[in-house]
């Protein structure tokens, strides 16, 4: 896929011409706001915590390697089997092929955005294996066909209306919209069966401890122990960026985490999952796989977008962003949206093809401030406009436009000369003082543009008009 900036802004404006979706998008991510915000202000020091946190994920980066290598030392002595995954096929393979292994012909999933990323339910369906989501709201957009909308909550887009619809058509039964606890009952039996019946457990990873080689997950809803319980095979895709060198580390992770997601101190349900079941353990998969994941992580190591990889998927960025507020997840045509989406969707599938996405930001520094590890997300977008610029991969009408801007801003007298004309020319266009531009020359687009001033502030400073208070 590729997302040019004009089919973001495409994307976008259907997205804010839908008043439905603009509330759900409202509602949804002010309430993640208020909890974020409550939840940080009950936690002691939460700035030294961001500042430490910011520091151990720095730090952590700098000695991937190593901390990988430790991770899979302890992960195998604990009974679990590790896999290293250069790019997304390679680890689609190394799935099928344990199902393969094994016979199996259904694949309970719990919630995993790199599973999004490699395409993994596909490539099951590829090879023959039924895929089925059992996170709620990834299950309803399965249901409809939808990628994610969200990170954390990727079905914020859908109405109960549009739910109910879809379990109706799934169960050959009108179900009422309203009938909230209805709706929820006849999802969780329908999802208890396939934990029941798939052969094989799929899951991601909020984090790897390196120290016991443990894969932990945080999640709200049951599916995600059960998942990784019920079938006999238990396989857990995660990128290799998700490691946590000791427990003292993770609490550090954890603390940040659901406050900044969803503001909760913990989710509901945080587990960690070391090797497979041991003689005597009530339940439990008789095996277990890790998948480690590069797919072009390990070149942003040491470079100036390394910083990238510090994120741990809160989503704080996108709650708080007045871009993704307005034009919604699908515009970004990733699995990652938002101010992180802009940034690691190029880095990860290519600038060339995602072009549009590094513009879809007002740098308002929004993102920065809620960072819990302080990812400088503006200073990344920047960095990726400059790169698309060295790559020449503007279009030859906007970058023409840039420079002859860039040319008349460089010669001062020229620039006056073209402010002035450029007032006389928009005085038969100014009324009540804004000026109607013709919607193809509006930069604004729907938006009216405030007149220019009949004079500039050098005109005012050098008449010693301008108030000096």
């Amino acid at each position: 896929m590729t997302v040019t900036t004009a089919q973001f802004r495409q994307s976008a404006a259907a997205a804010i011409a839908d008043p439905r979706l603009q509330g759900a998008l409202e509602g949804a991510t002010g309430k993640f706001r208020a909890a974020r915000r409550a939840a940080l202000a009950e936690l002691p020091d939460a700035d030294a915590l961001r500042d430490h946190f910011k520091a151990l994920r720095t730090a952590t980066l700098a000695r991937l390697a190593e901390h990988l290598e430790t991770f899979e030392r302890n992960a195998r002595a604990a009974g679990a089997q590790v896999h290293w995954a250069a790019d997304g096929a390679a680890a689609c393979r190394i799935v099928t092929q344990i199902a393969r292994q094994h016979g199996v012909a259904l694949a309970a999933k719990s919630k995993s955005m790199v599973s999004e990323e490699i395409q993994l339910n596909q490539a099951l369906e590829q090879a023959g294996v039924t895929p089925v989501e059992t996170d709620l709201g990834e299950w309803i957009i399965q249901l409809a066909g939808d990628p994610p909308y969200h990170i954390v909550a990727p079905a914020i887009h859908k109405t109960r209306q549009q739910v109910a619809e879809l379990f109706s058509a799934l169960i050959g039964e009108s179900l009422p919209a309203d009938d909230i606890p209805r709706l929820t009952a006849v999802a969780r039996g329908l999802l208890r069966e396939q934990f029941l019946a798939a052969g094989l457990g799929i899951s991601g990873a909020n984090l790897l401890v390196a120290e016991t080689g443990s894969v932990v997950l945080v999640t709200n809803e049951g599916n995600g122990r059960m998942v990784t319980s019920l079938p006999p095979v238990h396989v857990a895709v995660t990128g290799i960026e998700k490691i946590a060198p000791t427990w003292d580390d993770a609490a550090a992770w954890l603390a940040l985490l659901a406050r900044s997601a969803t503001g909760q101190p913990l989710s509901i349900y945080t587990t960690a999952l070391t090797g497979p079941a041991r003689p005597g353990d009530p339940d439990g998969p008789a095996e277990v796989h890790i998948v480690l994941l590069d797919n072009g992580r390990s070149a942003l190591l040491g470079g100036q977008f390394e910083e990238a990889l510090q994120c741990i998927r809160c989503s704080a960025c996108l709650n708080i962003c007045p871009v993704y507020r307005e034009a919604g997840g699908h515009a970004y045509g990733s699995p990652y949206s938002g101010p992180i989406g802009a940034v690691i969707t190029p880095l990860l599938f290519g600038l060339e093809e995602y072009a549009g996405l590094p513009h879809a930001s007002t740098l308002c520094g929004a993102c920065l401030d809620v960072c819990p590890a302080r990812i400088d997300l503006p200073r990344l977008l920047l960095a990726l406009r400059a790169e698309e610029v060295r790559r020449g991969l503007l279009p030859a009408a906007e970058s023409l436009a840039e420079r002859a801007v860039a040319w008349g801003l460089a010669h001062q007298r020229l620039y006056q000369l073209g402010a002035g004309l450029g007032r006389l020319a928009a005085r038969p266009l100014t009324h009540d003082g804004y000026t109607e531009l013709p919607s193809r020359l509006n930069p604004a687009q729907e938006r009216r543009l405030p007149g220019l001033a009949e004079r500039s502030f050098r005109e005012l400073w050098q008449s010693e008009e301008l108030d000096e208070s």
